[in-house]
């Protein structure tokens, strides 16, 4: 087989691709702007270029056994992109078709949390497990469900969005997605921001987050000041860890994976956000469940992990089938 795969992900600023060898070594990595392109046919051609240019200096050409593509609402089923978020196309986008069609190479597609999740049980802390569920707390809160060593799509390849459970059923905050209550309005970096501005509002006790424009609090603030201490900061990490560890108890009944696996800037907070989501974990589970499932921290290095995501991807892509005449 050949030694290398070509992992790209797409996200609405910036494209990320990289060669990938079958240890899970990022071998070269490059980027491209996404959004400065209205065509799709103008961004596949710049991808083509900066790629063979990589592939070309570090003597991959010939070597490349697929690629493995990570992006907003790809559907590995259709290898079509439909109602991509963030990005300039209009939907849906022949992704697969056309990158394999430029490339000449096999290509395999699926939405960014698919991939991670991907990555995870290829190169990360998911080697060897067969039932997990791999959770991405970004500016929203993607998923990716793996049942028996394959990864969930659905009929329609559309499966495991577990970031748009509804968790707050009245009065639920807008999401998005245009539905109201989801756990990703909650548990997201724009989740915790959005806490932090409710929790300003009708508290009156001193904050550190009260130094900070209330529309421009980042979740990266409210963290910076629950480590000095802040109590309005380190209530927002619980409530948001209490939110979350519900989430996951629910979860549990679904598919009984025997881990959660948390990536992301959020995840990193520690147990300003893991104590509040185990407690609440453990007090929602159903007994038959309760102390089964592990909640593990990725081991993808961050700035690798979404090409390793879509790189892991790359190694099952098969050659497009032609149109039957």
């Amino acid at each position: 087989m050949k030694p290398y795969v070509l992992g790209i992900d797409i996200g609405g600023t910036n494209t990320v691709f990289g060669i990938v060898d079958t240890r899970g070594a990022v071998i070269a990595s490059s980027s491209i702007k996404t959004a400065k392109h209205n065509n799709i046919e103008d961004y596949i051609n710049e991808l083509y270029t900066e790629a063979t240019r990589l592939i070309e200096a570090n003597e991959a050409t010939d070597k490349i056994h697929g690629i493995g593509i990570g992006a907003p609402n790809a559907n590995y089923y259709t290898g079509t992109i439909d109602d991509g978020v963030n990005l300039p196309w209009p939907s849906p986008i022949p992704l697969a078709r056309l990158v394999s069609e430029k490339f000449g190479i096999p290509v395999a597609i699926t939405n960014d949390a698919n991939a991670a999740a991907i990555g995870e049980m290829t190169y990360g802390a998911a080697r060897g497990l067969k039932d997990f569920i791999m959770i991405t707390l970004g500016t929203g809160v993607g998923s990716g469900i793996v049942i028996n060593g394959q990864v969930v799509y659905g009929h329609d390849g559309f499966a495991g969005e577990l970031g748009h459970m509804i968790v707050k059923r009245n009065n639920g905050r807008l999401c998005g997605c245009g539905r109201t209550g989801c756990l990703e309005a909650y548990c997201s970096a724009t989740g915790v921001a959005r806490s932090a501005r409710e929790f300003l509002e009708v508290r009156t006790e001193p904050s550190l987050l009260r130094n900070i424009p209330i529309d421009q609090i980042t979740s990266k603030d409210v963290y910076d000041a629950a480590v000095q201490g802040d109590k309005i900061a380190k209530d927002i990490f619980e409530y948001t860890g209490t939110i979350l560890g519900e989430a996951f108890a629910d979860m549990m009944v679904f598919s009984s994976p025997s881990a959660f696996i948390l990536f992301g800037g959020l995840a990193k907070s520690g147990d300003l956000l893991m104590k509040p989501l185990r407690a609440a974990m453990d007090r929602s589970m159903m007994g038959i469940f309760r102390g089964k499932a592990r909640v593990l921290l990725s081991e993808l290095k961050e700035a690798d992990a979404a090409v390793l995501g879509a790189s892991a991807l790359g190694w099952e892509a098969k050659p497009l089938t032609p149109p039957e005449a």
